[in-house]
């Protein structure tokens, strides 16, 4: 029929009214139940709630909803850590630095690295050393700086002609490794995080881009072929130096997520865009949420993170980068609203943590419609959001959503709970 497009026109008009009218930009909310049945993704371990309810955001605001607007589309944003993946891609990428001393730098700059922003005081109780007597920077320093200069000299990988397996046998690296891994826990227990967070990535200074992302490779290879479990450091007697013999723990084991592998692919699908926002150094992030082979499929200049200044040539420098707010907490906002906003022109549709430093980005934008927590029973604040989420549970408008973890497992639970390492029943709050 020759008016057929005009016919089709007003009866889209028509039905769009029906629905509650057009509108434009992420922030409305009609959709219809044809586009929301529409939208699935794979039951995995999700909790059955949070799963129906982000396939509704994902209907009621993406492409497939009569009111998607393709020139302002909707977007996510996503913590990574703990969040996209079981553990942390930054804490497993510094034990195999450690483990194979993937180095660039100078005793000196060693030195420089490690004493970087970190206040002069003891470090908390839980961190004295095997004699019981407080540690601080001014001790443990030395002896790790005096272990590396050993090692610089001797290493082949760096000044020196003995092998890996050669340099292993040495006291000094035992000492050197424990040290670095026990004054990252230590700093990390006694101060704030804007000094915690940014010491652990001075230990890239001398590396590029390229350099840094080679080793999250090799790191990830690595990690796959570990079994999820608690590893202990103890620096060796022979060697005590000012700081004594300290010790040191944490898990192995990172895994991906395909949940959150799901979500990545399903919100692009529906012409969401997709955007990270994390506390560790960017060039780690942008590496295993980029490459293909580890099935997020972000691209790497979606990714925000932590930076530090480079020279001319590309070459990583002990300070944080100048003007660039740190990616944790409130800094989260700042980058998000830097970087990301303005291309938009409004906040998050959705946005992804695990932890208190994800709580601002999760709380300061209006146009935010939906958070999800991934439940690690971690933090004295989340707490808050985490009780939100338990007490709308099941209810058509939640707006919190909270993922129950198996620590045992590295992957998710069909509820709520988070199951600590070494138990069997799970918990959902403290």
């Amino acid at each position: 029929m020759k008016n057929k497009p005009a016919v089709l026109l007003l009866a889209a008009l028509i039905s769009a009214a029906m629905l509650g009218g057009c509108a434009s930009g992420p922030n409305s909310a009609a959709s219809s139940s044809q586009s929301q049945s529409a939208v699935k993704l794979a039951d995995r371990n999700w909790d059955s709630f949070n799963k129906s309810q982000i396939e509704k955001l994902i209907a009621t605001y993406g492409k497939t909803s009569p009111n998607y607007n393709p020139a302002k589309p909707p977007y996510a944003v996503f913590d990574w850590d703990n969040t996209m993946v079981f553990l942390d891609v930054e804490e497993a990428t510094l034990i195999y630095q450690l483990e194979n001393l993937r180095f660039n730098m100078t005793p000196e700059q060693m030195d420089k690295a490690l004493r970087m922003s970190v206040p002069k005081t003891n470090f908390v109780k839980d961190y004295n050393n095997a004699a019981g007597q407080p540690v601080n920077i001014d001790l443990v320093v030395p002896d790790a700086v005096d272990s590396y200069r050993w090692i610089y000299a001797n290493y082949k990988g760096l000044k020196g002609t003995l092998s890996l397996e050669e340099v292993k046998k040495s006291p000094h690296y035992t000492n050197f490794v424990t040290k670095v891994r026990y004054m990252y826990e230590a700093i990390g227990d006694t101060f704030d995080v804007s000094v915690a967070y940014p010491w652990v990535l001075y230990l890239f200074t001398g590396q590029n881009e390229q350099q840094v992302r080679a080793m999250v490779n090799e790191t990830l290879a690595w990690q796959k072929t570990q079994p999820i479990a608690k590893v202990k450091w103890t620096s060796p007697a022979s060697l005590p130096g000012k700081a004594g013999v300290v010790s040191v723990s944490w898990k192995n084991g990172l895994r991906l997520m395909p949940e959150m592998q799901d979500v990545f692919k399903a919100f692009r699908d529906a012409g969401i865009d997709v955007w990270v926002c994390t506390a560790s150094f960017v060039d780690v992030i942008k590496e295993i949420s980029s490459n293909p082979a580890y099935g997020y499929n972000n691209p790497a200049d979606r990714v925000i993170g932590m930076e530090l200044e480079r020279d001319a040539n590309g070459i990583i420098q002990t300070e944080f980068r100048k003007g660039y707010a740190q990616t944790q907490q409130k800094g989260k906002t700042q980058a998000i609203n830097r970087f990301i906003v303005p291309k938009y022109g409004y906040g998050p549709i959705f946005v992804a943590g695990d932890s208190e430093g994800d709580m601002n980005m999760m709380q300061d934008f209006s146009d935010t419609k939906q958070v999800l927590i991934v439940n690690r029973l971690k933090g004295k604040d989340i707490i808050t959001l985490s009780k939100q989420a338990v007490e709308s549970y099941g209810k058509p408008d939640a707006k919190v959503l909270l993922q129950g973890r198996n620590d045992n497992t590295g992957e998710f639970v069909k509820s709520q709970a988070h199951i600590k390492f070494g138990a069997k029943d799970g918990q959902v709050l403290k």
